[in-house]
This record gives C-alpha cells, sequence and structure tokens, in this order.
C-alpha cells in the first residue's frame, strides 16, 4: 500500500526537504504541496491524501485553521509539523483533530514512521514533548465547566488514563496484564462511547474532563 502525502509549509526550502526524504522512501508518494493553510486545504480536498504533514504557522491561514477544515470534512490524517516543543497553537491543532505532532529537526526514520503511523489511524502520543503539551494545557484549562465524559466501564477508565500517559497499545496491555487485543477493542470502544475521532482526541477529552491531571502517575 503506498501512502500519499500533501506537505503544507509556507518555506519552499523546507517542502523541498521533506519532498527529497520521502520521495526516496518505497511506499509513500508526495502527490502535492502548499504554501499556506488555503492551498493545503483546497488540494487535500481535490487529491485526497492519506497525510498531510502540516505546518503551523503559515501565512493567509494557518495550519490550526487548516487542520480544523480538513478532519471536519475530510477522512484525511493530519501530522503536525513543528519547529518549537512547546508551540501554544499545538496542542490546539490536536484539538482540532490532528493525528499527533513532531517536530522538525527529529530525525528521518522517525518522520517516516510517523507517517506510517497516523496513516493507520493511529496517533502520535508516545513523545515526551507531546505529554508536556498536554500537562501544560491541563494547568490551564478553558474556562466554564468540565465537560463530562460518558460512561465507560472501569476497565475502558483505566484504558483511557493509560492512554493520556502516552502508553502503546503493547505497553497498556502489559501494564494491566491483558492482550493487545483486548486494549486495541477496549480502545475501539472508547472512541465510539466519546465520539472522539481518534486516541489524540480521546486523550483530549480525558485531560479536559479532570480524569486525569499531569504530574500524577495513575
Amino acid at each position: 500500500m503506498t501512502i500519499r502525502v500533501l506537505i503544507a509549509d509556507d518555506q519552499e526550502l523546507v517542502r523541498a526537504g521533506f519532498r527529497k526524504l520521502l520521495v526516496a522512501e518505497a511506499g509513500i508518494t508526495v502527490v502535492g504541496e502548499a504554501a499556506d493553510g488555503g492551498q493545503a486545504v483546497a488540494l487535500a480536498t481535490r487529491l485526497a491524501p492519506d497525510v498531510v504533514l502540516m505546518d503551523i504557522r503559515m501565512p493567509r491561514m494557518d495550519g490550526l485553521e487548516a487542520t480544523r477544515r480538513l478532519t471536519g470534512s475530510t477522512a484525511v490524517q493530519v501530522l503536525i509539523l513543528t519547529t518549537y516543543d512547546l508551540d501554544e497553537y499545538v496542542f490546539e491543532a490536536l484539538r482540532a483533530g490532528a493525528s499527533g505532532f513532531l517536530l522538525k529537526d527529529s530525525p528521518p526514520d522517525t518522520l517516516i514512521a510517523g507517517i506510517g503511523t497516523v496513516a493507520r489511524g493511529d496517533a502520535l502520543l508516545a513523545p515526551s514533548v507531546t505529554r508536556r503539551l498536554i500537562a501544560e494545557f491541563a494547568r490551564r484549562p478553558p474556562p466554564g465547566s468540565r465537560p463530562v465524559l460518558p460512561e465507560l466501564s472501569p476497565r475502558e477508565t483505566e484504558v483511557l488514563i493509560q492512554l493520556a500517559r502516552g502508553l502503546s497499545n503493547r505497553e497498556i496491555a502489559r501494564k494491566l496484564y491483558l492482550g493487545e487485543a483486548t486494549i486495541k477493542s477496549h480502545v475501539g470502544s472508547i472512541l465510539a462511547k466519546t465520539g472522539c475521532r481518534d486516541r489524540v482526541q480521546a486523550v483530549v477529552a480525558a485531560y479536559e474532563a479532570g480524569l486525569v491531571q499531569p504530574g500524577h502517575n495513575n
């Protein structure tokens, strides 16, 4: 299976660098490039890539708004690429439906693996920077009452807590002494009950509802 990728970044040299890296990789095809969020939305709608590599800070329409529009109307997976590991907009992009993010200076193998991960419908939650972003947001929750999660079984709640800690299915299975297939089933049930698009949004929901708190090991 070939993964179709669209690159969205306002810097031509950055786009060229990513293209050079990706075209040399078997199983990945670069279907287009966009210099701003508006172009990314238009091209993704027309070309239907599997994954959009999305920069955050772009002119005219930034990556946050582009991500919101794409995840709200298409099945495309968005992988955020940023220069800053604590970019204030990155968490908002996750809330908007992005499947995760990587730093632009990540090793090539990490980028390739990340594209494959989000193309499969999984999410990038393991990097420590992601955990710091979630923790930072949890320390400064939005005003108003916290949203209420739908009723989950005790086991589903336990699995969601571990998801929020950045654990993979394999790591959760090992921690809870269950099989990976069982964990995958629980994750599917969690997504169905919460109405979340993917694991990232489920984690966001867990933090926003106060199910987990930064700095605590549940």
